[in-house]
Order: structure tokens, then C-alpha cells, then sequence
């Protein structure tokens, strides 16, 4: 015989649907109208959107620290095993103290957003953007050769320079960037700690030789030969991949 629920526990579960769709609310978020409320589209609507909410940042709506964490570690199990070069970048809005103590926490906000969407404006669908946290970002670039790497890089940078940020009414602030990028060591499965902390050495080294610039490490692993693949394929983990 199963236990019919409680007023209590019907009392706290209606707390917690109201408490979910405030959230969702305050955020933005629309539930389908064309479906009534408690039906199976319209719960899985609620759910879609608390998903979206718990991957993305609430200030830009660009992935969040989390959602880049696990993004980064699907990306290096795919280069381990596929191979394909890959980029991640670390960028840091130049002198953003500045701005919020110049223009106030708003404007700096205003800033954070601009630069976001100019980054999203330079990557692919397949590419992943995150806000790392404060005024620094984080993108990461599947399959793209060292050959292209400042390319983006530099595309990126130019992006944000030319983009002028209103954060009054008629006051604009030039914003600039500087960035770092590492490339995944192909064909070994790397950490997304020592992948990051890579990519922040060149940022401290673009900060350092005067901002507004970016700064690439050199791949550090040739090409791997036909051979080598069979020797790394025969002899590893990845030895029963199709």
C-alpha cells in the first residue's frame, strides 16, 4: 500500500514549483502559454529553463564557470582520442577597475555585457564562451589549428577595441582586451587545470607587454604520424576505440 502524501509534503512541494517559477520569471524566462499549467509540456518547460539557468551566467548569458568546466572536459577526452588540435583562450577586460571606479558598478556591467556579445560575435556555434568570473572570460575552440590561432585571437581583440560601450547618456568608454591562449597537446589526455593555467601564462605575458594584445603559446607536439597513431592506438587505453 503506498503512502499518500501529506499536506505538509504537498505544501512544501507547491513552495518549491513557486519558488522555481519566480526564478525563472525574474530571469526572463517564458513558459509555453499554449500548454496549461501542471501539464507534462509545461513541466518540462519549467525544467528546460532552470537547466538553462544553472548553465548559463545571469549577467551576460554566456556559459557559466560550471558549464565551461564540463565544456573543457569534453574537449580534452575528445583530443586524447580524435586527436584534433584545439584552442582555448583567456581573455581579461584591460584596466575594467577603472571603469567601475570612474562610471560606477552599473557601467562596468554595461562594459562586461558589450564585450561578451563582441565575443560572441567571433566564434562558431561549436565554440564555447564563458564568463570565468569578474572581467575575465574564457572561450574554447575545437579543431583549430595552431595555423589560425592568432587569427581568432587577434579578431577577437580587434572586435572589443572597435566597439566603443555607452555607459551614460552620451558617455562612451573605449574598452580593450588582452588574451592568452594554449593549445591542447594532441593525442594526450591533459587536465583542464594545467590547460588554463597555460593559457593564463601568455595572458599575464600579453597584460605585461602593455595590454590590448594577444599572446599564443607554441604548440608544443608535432604532427603525429599514421605510425605513431597505430603505436598510441595498440598500446594505450584507447586501444578497443573504433
Amino acid at each position: 500500500m503506498s503512502a499518500q502524501p501529506t499536506t505538509q509534503n504537498k505544501s512544501a512541494g507547491t513552495l518549491r514549483l513557486q519558488a522555481a517559477l519566480q526564478l525563472l520569471a525574474q530571469s526572463g524566462h517564458s513558459l509555453p502559454t499554449d500548454a496549461p499549467q501542471g501539464s507534462l509540456l509545461w513541466l518540462q518547460a519549467v525544467i528546460d529553463g532552470l537547466c538553462m539557468l544553472s548553465s548559463r551566467d545571469a549577467l551576460t548569458g554566456l556559459s557559466n564557470r560550471r558549464q565551461f568546466e564540463l565544456a573543457i572536459a569534453r574537449e580534452i577526452d575528445r583530443v586524447a582520442r580524435a586527436g584534433e588540435p584545439a584552442l582555448v583562450l583567456m581573455a581579461d577586460i584591460d584596466r575594467f577597475k577603472q571603469v567601475n571606479d570612474t562610471y560606477g558598478h552599473a557601467a562596468g556591467d554595461e562594459v562586461i555585457k558589450a564585450v561578451a556579445q563582441a565575443l560572441l560575435d567571433c566564434v562558431r556555434p561549436m565554440d564555447t564562451v564563458a564568463r570565468f568570473g569578474g572581467e575575465e572570460f574564457a572561450i574554447i575552440l575545437p579543431n583549430c589549428p595552431p595555423a589560425f590561432g592568432h587569427t581568432v585571437a587577434e579578431r577577437i581583440r580587434m572586435k572589443v577595441q572597435r566597439r566603443p560601450v555607452s555607459v551614460a547618456p552620451g558617455v562612451e568608454v573605449a574598452v580593450t582586451i588582452s588574451l592568452g591562449g594554449a593549445f591542447a597537446p594532441q593525442w594526450v589526455r591533459s587536465s583542464a587545470t594545467l590547460w588554463i593555467e597555460r593559457a593564463d601564462q601568455q595572458l599575464y605575458r600579453a597584460k605585461a607587454e602593455g595590454r590590448n594584445r594577444a599572446c599564443l603559446e607554441q604548440p608544443t607536439m608535432l604532427q603525429v604520424s599514421a605510425e605513431e597513431k597505430g603505436l598510441l592506438f595498440g598500446t594505450s587505453q584507447f586501444q578497443d576505440i573504433e
